[in-house]
């Protein structure tokens, strides 16, 4: 099975962006890949300030079931893509905008994720999930996360646990805001955003796909570094700080078994000594 992660820009302009999309479909479909993970915020862009986001310089926001959504799903064909988006739902009467992503075919939605944890000034603009689940999909049982999730072992954890074999992790992961550096391979979240990956990979012995967003979006300097990991950790493909795409061919069922041969973490995990806030 070929597994591609992209390294792309995407920003406010939705048509263009759909025009984007399409061509990296074509040319992930050129090189035979069969899962194709964009980044966080493809339609719409992310924010462009994540300590005091600009109310009116907000992601459009797009229903599950709107035209823009379908006609990815419908570019995917046989492919299955995952790709993010703000989504807006009313509840109640309550207009909603959440972080999401979905897994998507031809043949419309396959899964979601409503991203749980929320860095800086994220809470102010979208409402947070509240689950992680795995779902069937053609190319295996799949999970999602969206960037920050990541950072906390038990969103990874708990997608493992019911049954993902793949992690599809949708980025947005900008340079440090905080502490800059001259060149990005020096920037400390540069250093994590590949440091988690690895781990996540590995702790939890699956295929790990990870995409993020490039260029600049206004105060933010986004990483790339798109990449597909193995369950040992090691990476199998990756970008740098420019659009382009990871691909690798990976026996999925092969590899996890094989890593999983002696040492198996989920069968070996010992619930009973983590105390009330540990792993399960």
């Amino acid at each position: 099975m070929r597994l591609a992660a992209v390294a792309a820009h995407f920003g406010r302009d939705v048509p263009r962006a759909l025009e984007k999309i399409a061509g990296i479909i074509g040319d992930a479909r050129e090189a035979g890949v069969d899962l194709l993970v964009l980044p966080d915020a493809t339609l719409g862009g992310y924010l462009a300030d994540l300590r005091s986001p600009d109310p009116d310089a907000l992601p459009p926001a797009f229903a599950e079931g709107s035209a823009e959504v379908q006609q990815v799903a419908a570019m995917a064909e046989d492919m299955v893509v995952c790709f993010g988006y703000t989504e807006e739902t009313v509840a109640d009467g309550e207009l909603r905008h959440h972080n999401a992503a979905l897994c998507v075919t031809g043949d419309g939605v396959l899964g979601r994720h409503r991203k749980v944890h929320q860095p800086a000034g994220e809470s102010l603009v979208y409402a947070a999930g509240d689950a992680f689940a795995a779902f069937d999909t053609p190319v295996g049982r799949l999970g999602m996360l969206i960037d920050y999730d990541k950072t906390f072992p038990e969103s990874a954890r708990t997608l493992a646990l019911d049954g993902a074999q793949v992690i599809a992790c949708l980025s947005a992961w900008p340079a440090s805001v905080t502490d800059r550096a001259s060149r990005l391979p020096q920037d400390r979240q540069s250093r994590l955003f590949d440091l988690y990956d690895s781990a996540r990979a590995a702790e939890n012995q699956v295929v790990w796909v990870s995409s993020n967003q490039t260029g600049v979006m206004g105060g933010l300097r986004f990483l790339g570094q798109a990449k597909v990991v193995g369950p040992g950790g090691d990476v199998l493909a990756r970008t740098w700080s420019k659009g382009a795409l990871a691909v690798a061919e990976v026996d999925v069922a092969l590899e996890i078994a094989r890593s999983r041969r002696i040492l198996h973490h989920l069968q070996e995990l010992s619930p009973s000594s983590y105390g009330p806030g540990g792993s399960r």
